[in-house]
């Protein structure tokens, strides 16, 4: 991990470090003045340019640039504004506003230390909020992914808006959709990350990343519990319980969208923010399981015994015999 930069250093002759927001291996969060504009108070969001074989530096920092100037001309309610970007050394800074106020997983461990949950009411108020932020960003041309939603990135304002924070793992897709690029670096945080996230740059990604993460946290707010890691999903398929079982007192509807979100194919999914929003706030269908996967899943048992035997079988048809006496 790379040392934090001390309280009071200056950068790009203008934004003096106040305080260490987050720390993490490919960079960090400051909390900053702006030196120009006196008593404006920004975050100073770093990434480390590492030097790791697959990606040239310079080639690296120049899509750096491409990306934080696509970020720099978003303009939404529930996003900070990007509005500097610049690099020192080997580290590349993107200047935000600061969002004052709790992040959403501080709120939630205070409800559960006081022996409550959030209610199912509040979430999807912030829920609301954060359809349309993600509505904005895949609106874009390219659309944008945020890629690393979770509660930890959700602030809380005192007026009641909660704004998407931490652009740090933020992708553009190319027109074309073949694949995504991106610069500012990172995986995600495991229980919050769809399987195909874990590809990095040879992986495809797209907007439904972003409704799996937002499925992920919504789970966790209203159960108390962060979701099984997809990778653990993915070997334990039934791992993950669903949230109307930890939290009796959420709907059947939100249960069953929060679950449909979740999805570990892509193509299970919602596929658009849109049909996610209608499908959450009951304005639209919910989809149905095709009936060969409720039979599978009413039948796991069976399926896992058929494809073992299957496997034998033709092991077994490879088998040598031995010759007669």
């Amino acid at each position: 991990m790379a040392r934090a930069l001390p309280e009071g250093t200056v950068l790009h002759g203008r934004y003096r470090v106040t305080e260490l927001v987050a720390q993490g291996g490919m960079g960090a969060v400051y909390r900053a003045g702006d030196l120009r504009l006196s008593g404006r108070e920004c975050a100073l969001k770093e990434i480390i340019c590492q030097d790791d074989g697959l990606v040239d530096p310079t080639d690296a920092r120049a899509q750096f640039y491409r990306e934080a100037s696509t970020l720099g001309r978003l303009d939404h309610p529930n996003l900070p504004k990007v509005s500097d970007h610049f690099s020192e050394g080997d580290r590349d800074y993107l200047v935000m506003d600061y969002v004052p106020g709790a992040d959403l997983q501080s709120l939630l461990d205070d409800a559960l230390r006081e022996g409550h949950r959030l209610s199912e009411k509040q979430v999807l108020e912030w829920a609301r909020q954060l359809f349309d932020a993600l509505e904005y960003l895949h609106a874009q041309d390219p659309p944008v992914l945020h890629r690393d939603i979770k509660p930890a990135n959700i602030r809380l304002t005192a007026s009641g808006v909660v704004k998407l924070v931490d652009f740090g793992l933020v992708k553009l897709m190319e027109p074309e959709q073949t694949r995504t690029i991106t610069v500012l670096q990172g995986r995600g945080t495991a229980s919050y990350t769809p399987l195909e996230q874990y590809g990095g740059e040879t992986g495809h990604t797209d907007t439904r990343a972003d409704i799996y993460a937002l499925g992920a946290t919504l789970y966790h707010l209203l159960t108390g519990h962060s979701p099984p890691p997809a990778k653990d999903r993915f070997l334990r398929p039934d791992s993950l319980t669903p949230a109307q079982e930890l939290n009796p007192a959420i709907s059947s509807r939100t249960d069953a969208v929060i679950g449909w979100a979740l999805a570990m194919h892509p193509d299970d999914r919602p596929p658009n923010i849109s049909h996610f929003r209608n499908a959450l706030l009951g304005r639209g269908r919910l989809p149905r399981p095709s009936p060969w996967r409720v039979a599978l899943k009413a039948h796991q048992s069976l399926a896992v015994a058929v494809l073992l035997l299957l496997l034998l079988a033709a092991t077994l048809s490879y088998w040598p015999v031995a010759p007669a006496p």
